[in-house]
């Protein structure tokens, strides 16, 4: 049996308040069984507690807890090792690369890549199909009033956002992993497109995807904006399209790069002050058609403050009938979502399409009242029927968005990902973080030959399919289907649609997204680092860009998570009475000090850019400027000027929450190290992690020629060690 360097009998026994079964754990059973016998006939060892290895008599177990005597020797780490057959696990790449192709069978590359074979060939069509259509059919009719107003917020026809809500997911039906997002037009998506869209259209550009012209007023101010400066013409549709190309490409590269896990360095924090912005700007760009004002487009930073400017400096050219139509609108929706919905779920699962109804008696009211002749109200205009014609993406345009697309792709993946997990913790399925961006990727490539724009899935249509009942995606090819009608034949019917209308529709469904300002108390009751991050990229995000106050909420997230890598958690540590626990003496008052030596804890990693801290959290713990008393030593004429080292003989550095080091930081222990020793103080290091103890092993720092410090599995072990030695230098074991 193995012994401690300590000297003499190293067995000792800690009582700890746990229940636990006695016998658990036990390697060597005929080495403790004489061990407990020694202990029973009293004849060594010291019981628990206290760092000098003997019972105290106080310090017993509180009322309720059992005690628990462990019976085992002292060890050092190398030690420990030995006995244990201690062994680095062998890292062969080549053929772990050979055993995970052989793994691959076509079968699972298919299911991989294609993950409709798996859920398909288990779907039961007796249980799941009527959920399926009946939420089918409730998100198809979201549908509609949706992807025509979402459209407008991106500057383009209305009938874009139907395409979208087609093409596109038919290849995401195959492709993607999440069966509960309903895929299609989303508020912050199509704000973010349209800056892209008011950037680059031009005069006189094809509306694209059909041979019909769009005649809105909307798409009449885009065409005037003069945002092109290349000198090609462009139309809205034409700018889009190459957009949704630039996106799926993005999203496409980051599925091959295994980039999937992008989408976490968007926190909580930074979507939900994102995302409050966003709805600022969504909200601020319907108040001209609530109001019936004609604005030109505004581009650039500072966009709302501008908007603004316009709106007041316009305001008495105010449409007094499409601001009564407006607040009819939204009067009536706030009353179905806060009093008729809550009573009609108690009842059904199918919510009553209010959206729907708004938009066919708004359509109704004014083609039978000429509210476009009589009261000069704005209408949706031409709806073209039929499928557009496929056309490649005007390839002069993707080197010119590249910047403007990658946060469109970020964000659109991001949102979708974060709904696909919330319904998939719910109904106990995974999703692909990777294949989602293949499916996205390639959905918005195969959209964008159909004049669509980047898609993702909306908050508030996937919360609805998945109440309703949805169990697939099926429910989303069932909405393809109803579209497809509308796209064929019922497009036309909406073309007298007051656009005022649309924009009550589209305030009332922010209530969600705008409410999340309620969430800054939460961020700062919690942390107020994380309101910081919130409220810094919510005004960025209103007051400048949405693309800017995205780049700053991720610059910030990052730099936070460097700087609080940069600090970690330290402190000094002393014992609990009777026991092998050591506990942080700023947070505990009951612990008691140990003479001569001092146990500094450190959690987190040690590396070239957090050794220079390291050393300076230890020296503010110890309360040591090592230098001065380098100094102070060397001048010193004789011992007994200088008195440091009779009160610190022995140092133990609690690395059991290390989690890596590198060589820079084990140079820099050396020196430190060496520099503890001109003051007559000794440095044990206790409980490192097998890779941190593996990489101080290869640079020299244990094991080798020379035993920088010594090392030990616990910190219990480390105190016992020094305790001894001090009695040893002493001529005596103290006991404090």
């Amino acid at each position: 049996m193995a012994h401690s360097g300590g000297g003499g009998d190293s067995k000792f026994i800690s009582r700890l308040s746990l229940n636990v079964d006695d016998n658990d754990g036990i390697t060597n059973r005929g080495f403790y069984a004489d061990l407990a016998e020694d202990h029973d006939r009293g004849g060594g060892g010291g019981v628990g507690g206290g760092p000098n290895g003997t019972s105290s008599g106080h310090g017993k177990a509180g009322p309720g807890l059992s005690p628990l005597t462990v019976i085992r020797p002292r060890y050092q780490q190398e030690e420990l090792n030995q006995e244990m057959n201690y062994r680095v696990p062998e890292t062969r790449v080549c053929k772990e690369m050979i055993k995970s192709i052989r793994g691959v069978s076509a079968k699972g590359c298919a299911r991989s890549v294609f993950p409709i074979f798996g859920w398909l060939s288990e779907y039961s069509w007796a249980q799941d199909f009527v959920p399926d259509l009946i939420s089918g059919c409730t998100v198809a009719v979201m549908h509609i009033p949706q992807g025509m107003g979402y459209a407008l917020l991106a500057s383009v026809p209305p009938i874009v956002g139907i395409y979208m809500a087609f093409f596109p997911v038919l290849v995401y039906f195959i492709l993607g992993t999440s069966r509960h997002n309903s895929m299609g037009t989303f508020a912050v998506i199509s704000i973010m497109v349209g800056k892209v869209v008011l950037s680059y259209s031009s005069v006189g550009g094809n509306s694209g995807g059909s041979s019909a012209t769009v005649g809105n007023e909307t798409l009449a101010a885009t065409l005037t904006s003069g945002g092109n400066t290349d000198g090609i013409v462009r139309g809205p549709i034409e700018v889009a399209a190459a957009v949704c190309f630039v996106v799926g490409v993005f999203q496409v590269l980051m599925y091959f790069g295994r980039l999937g896990v992008i989408s976490f360095l968007l926190s909580d924090t930074l979507v939900s002050g994102f995302t409050t912005g966003a709805a600022i700007h969504v909200l601020t760009s319907q108040i001209k058609d609530l109001l019936g004002l004609s604005l030109p487009p505004i581009t650039g930073h500072f966009k709302i403050v501008k908007t603004y400017i316009a709106i007041f400096s316009d305001i008495a050219n105010v449409n007094q009938a499409a601001v009564l139509i407006s607040a009819v609108t939204i009067v009536l929706l706030v009353i179905n979502n806060e009093y008729l919905k809550p009573k009609v779920a108690k009842r059904s699962t199918i919510p009553i399409p209010i959206e729907l109804i708004a938009v066919i008696s708004g359509t109704l009211l004014s083609q039978y009242c000429g509210l476009n002749e009589s009261y000069a109200i704005k209408t949706i205009g031409h709806i073209p029927t039929g499928f557009p014609t496929p056309n490649m993406p005007d390839s002069t345009l993707f080197k010119a968005i590249l910047l403007d697309c990658f946060p469109i792709a970020m964000v659109a993946y991001a949102v979708s990902v974060s709904m696909g997990l919330i319904f998939a913790q719910k109904q106990n399925y995974e999703i692909d973080f990777n294949q989602e961006l293949l499916a996205m990727g390639a959905s918005n490539i195969f959209g964008s030959f159909f004049s669509c724009m980047p898609f993702s899935a909306s908050l508030s249509r996937s919360m609805i399919q998945y109440t309703v009942g949805g169990k697939t995606q099926i429910a989303s090819i069932i909405s393809c289907g109803i579209l497809a009608v509308v796209l064929l034949w019922v497009g036309p019917f909406f073309e007298p649609l007051p656009r005022c209308v649309l924009a009550g529709i589209i305030v009332v469904s922010l209530k969600g997204l705008l409410m999340q300002v309620t969430q800054f108390l939460d961020f700062w009751k919690l942390s107020c680092v994380d309101a910081g991050i919130w409220i810094i990229t919510f005004l960025t995000v209103v007051l400048v860009a949405i693309d800017i106050g995205l780049l700053v909420g991720i610059v910030l997230s990052i730099c936070c998570i460097f700087f609080k890598g940069m600090k970690p958690y330290t402190c000094l540590m002393e014992n609990v009475p009777n026991t092998d626990l050591y506990l942080d003496i700023n947070r505990y008052k009951g612990t008691i000090d140990i003479p001569g030596v001092k146990i500094f804890h450190y959690c987190g990693s040690l590396n070239f850019a957090t050794r220079a801290g390291f050393k300076s959290a230890l020296c503010d713990a110890l309360k040591l400027n090592l230098t001065e008393e380098i100094k102070l030593l060397n001048v010193s004429s004789s011992d007994n000027d200088y008195k440091r080292q009779q009160n610190l003989r022995y140092l133990v550095l609690d690395f059991g929450a290390l989690s890596c080091i590198d060589s820079s930081a084990i140079s820099s222990m050396k020196a430190l190290i060496g520099e503890f020793e001109k003051l007559s103080i000794t440095m044990l290091i206790a409980g490192v992690v097998p890779p941190v103890y593996e990489m101080m092993f290869k640079c020299g720092l244990v094991g080798g020629e020379r035993e920088f410090c010594k090392l030990f599995p616990t910190v219990h072990d480390a105190v016992h060690w020094a305790r001894e030695s001090l009695g040893q230098d002493s001529g005596r074991i103290s006991l404090a």
